[in-house]
């Protein structure tokens, strides 16, 4: 089942993709306001029923798409997840050694926009840079998760595009100014419940920019897995229903590139997941 938050007749809902259609079921379902709340009472796990019998309200076309958890408590975010990534941050002359353990930071939820909404290139930088992203949407909270029940905990998959204004993400070690700057992270255009994604089944991945593949590479090349990454996180603090853990990049971004490229007001970026579908965000000039 397919689960996104939406904008219908102007009021914020949530709801699943029947088709080329969608169901309000933050209508049905008032008590359950948001895909947050839906979440977390473990509902989404008999979402299939929830559904039937209920009318699609609007088209695809026609909505006006949310980040998927448009506000969530944590956004984790895993740093160079990727060998090859790894690989080329080191060609471009960054001496990073592979950690031990998962190298982490956090977003804020301001920093997100959804499916078909811009990614602002702030005007302070123009060093915008694409990350194409599967994220872990989490459905059961909890504290020091065994990686062997990790999964348990896992509502669902989505895209994400965690864009990184660059030159503030090496003003310091810490990354994080850099990846911070209100809607700069894609995130959608749903969530394909975990219930229609093996766990561990290895997902091709693709960033396009105005249509030119980019990144192309597939979850299995992560080094620190997904159970890893939940058993981490949740070693640190209480992993909460609707956190999105953002699971990092492949090689391919712009910044390694010679010369560097970088997204520019008019463009598109696409990430495409094998499984889940595609976000797509066009990218606008801060005013």
């Amino acid at each position: 089942m397919k689960l996104l938050s939406f904008l219908h007749q102007g009021r914020e809902t949530w709801g699943a993709v029947v088709g080329d259609g969608v169901v309000d079921l933050g209508h049905a379902r008032p008590h359950q306001p948001t895909l947050l709340d839906y979440i977390a009472s473990g509902d989404y796990l008999q979402a299939a029923q929830h559904v039937e019998g209920l009318p699609v309200v609007a088209k695809l076309t026609d909505i006006t798409y949310l980040p998927v958890i448009t506000r969530p408590e944590k956004i984790v975010c895993a740093v160079r997840n990727y060998m090859d990534h790894h690989q080329e941050v080191l060609a471009a002359g960054m001496q990073r050694e592979l950690s031990e353990m998962p190298p982490i930071f956090l977003r804020v939820w301001r920093s997100q926009t959804a499916h078909n909404a811009p990614i602002v290139n702030p005007k302070v930088s123009d060093s915008l840079d694409w990350e194409g992203e599967l994220a872990v949407i989490i459905g059961k909270g909890g504290r020091d998760i065994p990686k062997d029940k990790a999964y348990e905990h896992v509502a669902g998959y989505s895209c994400y595009n965690d864009g990184s204004v660059r030159e503030w993400q090496f003003h310091a070690k810490q990354i994080a100014s850099g990846k911070n700057f209100e809607s700069t992270g894609g995130f959608g255009p749903w969530m394909v419940t975990a219930d229609e994604i093996a766990p561990g089944r290895q997902l091709k991945l693709e960033t396009r920019l105005n249509g030119q593949v980019v990144q192309s590479s597939h979850t299995g090349h992560m080094i620190f897995d997904i159970p890893t990454l939940i058993n981490y996180a949740s070693t640190i603090f209480t992993l909460s229903p609707g956190d999105v853990i953002a699971t990092g990049t492949p090689a391919g971004v712009g910044w390694s590139k010679k010369p560097s490229q970088f997204m520019k007001a008019g463009d598109v970026c696409e990430v495409e997941i094998e499984g889940i579908g595609t976000l797509r965000n066009p990218i606008v000039q801060q005013a």
